[in-house]
């Protein structure tokens, strides 16, 4: 099972890692090797061409997720904290400089 599963993920990280030309290439390969017509072969150019961007966003959608997920057990501050912490400092500083004129 888990050898499986560790094939697929090296499949969509194999596919998603491919550029349009190398996956063209390797469609028509297999066309030519598997006799397919010129509609076949089209189509299943196409085909790869989907799976390889779904694969690449499902690969940045995990990379993304996992980058997340160390960052919160690390404790680095999301920039969402950062804003807010600036949003603070700069009332702060205003009400400073009201203070200060009065």
């Amino acid at each position: 099972m888990f050898d499986l599963l560790k094939k697929t993920i090296l499949t969509g990280i194999g596919i998603a890692s491919m550029t349009k030309d190398k996956i063209e290439e390797l469609g028509k390969k297999i066309s030519e090797e598997s006799k397919l017509s010129a509609e076949e072969g089209k189509r299943l150019v196409q085909d790869l061409l989907k799976q390889s961007e779904k694969a690449k966003n499902n690969l940045e959608a995990e990379v993304q997720k996992f980058v997340k997920i160390a960052l919160e057990k690390l404790d680095v501050p999301t920039r969402e904290d950062l804003n807010r912490l600036e949003k603070r400092i700069k009332k702060l500083e205003n009400l400073r400089a009201e203070k200060g004129k009065e």
